[in-house]
């Protein structure tokens, strides 16, 4: 049953993605931040195998230990599916000992997914059958940023500068004449995927065919981006209040150190090989135009909620976009809570937003 007066929030993490223990600790934070008094939680975790279960609550469970990321596993909580009839919102448990049972209705869904199957569209639209309220992009604009190819092309429409690239689906390979306009490194990637994984920085074109037989791992559609020499500056964008326009935080800068030449998967979340400046120390004209084109981009691409825009600055000044995300990290060393801290709205006050922002969204 629903305690009364507060507000009843299903944070579901974990998922089918390869980013599945990510979203766990992010989940952690999320749930860590909440307050008790304000917001009932339903911890709601998804193993790599697609199951729904009642997971624990504890973010202390769902911590980097030992350079180990958290996993749901199968039989770790009671079974629970959601209900896709509007006139019955809410969880399902599957007990087979006592038969189906339904948790009170669900006031708003927290998908602190990361990846396939979490951010790029596939949960949003269970939720809108469901006619349940939730945090974060729509089914289009989860789709479309979840996809580089069609974010580029998106942003690029709306005037907002991105690098050379070439996509490349199953059975294309790069033409002499896209390896001489692209020239190197390039960047191999999966077009539908994030935290880094399946990407390959190739200083050779003779290790080409490894890095998108690595991508394709991920995605069949794999993008090969000519890298651009420059500082790695990130926005985080929130959907304005009220129904007004989208807002800006202050930027960050990504410095890579210790022993990696790259911003890759480890060097994220595993070794601490990262430094931060936050605010990013650059010209207030530079920084005026990054945080434009983050609020276009998040327009252009019909976000709500949140999103984090990554950009490139080059020592000539000019800025490119990268990619955007529109459930970007909330793990303790996650820039997007960490530029918005910077910006004055602490984290438990952001996550509050965020779920506010759900609610008032869908007339709640």
């Amino acid at each position: 049953m629903t305690t009364p007066g507060k507000t009843r929030v299903a944070i579901v993490f974990g998922g089918r993605s390869p980013e599945h223990g990510i979203s766990c600790v992010s989940a952690g934070s999320v749930l860590g931040a909440l307050d008790p008094d304000e917001y009932e939680v339903v911890p709601v975790g998804i193993t790599r195998q697609g199951q729904w279960v009642l997971a624990s609550g504890d973010p202390a469970e769902l911590a980097i230990a030992d350079r180990k990321l958290p996993e749901i596993t199968a039989g770790s909580g009671a079974e629970l599916v959601l209900r896709a009839d509007p006139t019955a919102s809410g969880l399902l448990v599957l007990d087979p000992t006592q038969g189906p049972r339904a948790l009170a209705d669900v006031d708003v869904v927290f998908p602190v997914l990361h990846g396939a199957y979490g951010e790029d569209g596939t949960i949003q639209g269970m939720l809108e059958m469901a006619d349940i309220p939730y945090v974060g992009a729509n089914v289009f604009a989860s789709a479309a940023a979840m996809d580089k190819e069609f974010t580029k092309k998106l942003c690029a429409a709306e005037g907002i500068p991105v690098g050379p690239y070439v996509v490349l689906r199953t059975g294309m390979t790069l033409t002499e004449e896209d390896k001489e306009r692209l020239g190197l490194p390039v960047f191999v990637k999966p077009s539908r995927a994030g935290s880094s994984f399946g990407i390959t920085k190739v200083d050779d074109w003779a290790q080409l065919d490894a890095a998108v037989a690595t991508a394709r791992e991920i995605d069949t559609k794999v993008l090969v981006e000519g890298a651009i020499v420059g500082r790695e500056i990130e926005c985080g964008v929130l959907e304005g209040e009220a129904g007004g326009a989208p807002e800006a935080s202050v930027l960050a800068e990504v410095r890579v150190v210790s022993g990696h030449d790259w911003y890759d998967f480890e060097a994220k979340y595993i070794d601490d090989a990262c430094e931060y400046d936050i605010p990013a120390n650059l010209p207030e004209q530079v920084t005026r135009q990054v945080r434009d084109y983050a609020t276009r981009a998040f327009t252009a691409l019909d976000c709500s909620g949140l999103a984090r825009a990554d950009f490139f600055v080059t020592p000539e000044l000019d800025v490119y976009l990268n990619e955007i995300n529109t459930m970007p990290g909330f793990t303790p060393t996650s820039m997007f809570p960490r530029m918005w801290a910077a910006s004055g709205l602490e984290y438990p006050k952001l996550v509050s937003r965020l779920i506010r922002t759900a609610l008032r969204r869908a007339g709640r």
